[in-house]
């Protein structure tokens, strides 16, 4: 599947960017990391703590999600993100309801976004929008996400357009227009899914100074 490389295009071209990886490494392991909120859309009592793993990517640490809620989600604060890309590699551990693993953009509160995941249990990639915390599906696709292993999953968004890849294989490409404007990025799991993330990398494509909107 072809991916949206005209948002790099418009990145780099506009010279106009704003990126950050955050590895987690430098923060304080139990806690969450600073800069970062934690909750769930439904129901539930998720923990979201960063922790040593030895088979991060990154070494030493990682951020995990080793407690239970209908859909936890954890977001990095004060950014807003209305067209780029979103990146994370992820570990799913355990989970006997789900074993999820997603991205979260244009994230407006706990109850209205977008989210892609990727399922160990159903090995599977699904594209979903949460509107008033209701998750609505939008695509499934077959795709393999083996347990305990690390994938890398990726989102790129430019106005209506999306795109989901896994390990550098593009399996959703479309366009839905039911969120939009500027929003947070983050990362979400399902039920009782445990999962590790590492690695979680953005970028904001932003227009010329002067162009057209």
């Amino acid at each position: 599947m072809k991916l949206i490389t005209s948002i790099f295009i418009i990145v780099f071209l506009s010279g106009s960017a704003s990126a950050e990886i955050v590895n987690f490494d430098k923060e304080q392991q139990g806690a969450l990391p600073a800069g970062w909120i934690a909750g769930v859309t439904g129901k539930g009592n998720p923990k979201w703590a960063v922790e040593v793993d030895s088979t991060a990517p990154s070494k030493p640490n990682i951020l995990k999600q080793s407690g239970a809620g209908t859909f936890p989600w954890c977001i990095k604060k004060n950014v807003g993100i209305t067209d780029g890309f979103v990146e994370v590699k992820f570990k799913s551990i355990s989970g006997k309801e789900d074993q999820a693993g997603g991205l979260i953009w244009r994230w407006k509160n706990g109850d209205n976004y977008y989210v892609a995941r990727a399922n160990a249990l159903e090995n599977n990639i699904s594209l979903y929008y949460t509107d008033g915390g209701s998750r609505k599906t939008i695509k499934y696709v077959d795709a393999p996400v083996a347990t305990n292993e690390w994938h890398t999953l990726r989102v790129e968004f430019l106005g209506k357009h999306i795109t989901v890849s896994l390990n550098g294989k593009g399996y959703i490409e479309l366009d839905d227009a039911h969120i939009s404007g500027a929003g947070s990025v983050g990362v979400w799991t399902k039920a009782d899914s445990v999962t590790a993330f590492d690695d979680f990398n953005y970028v904001e494509s932003l227009p010329k100074k002067g162009a057209e909107k």
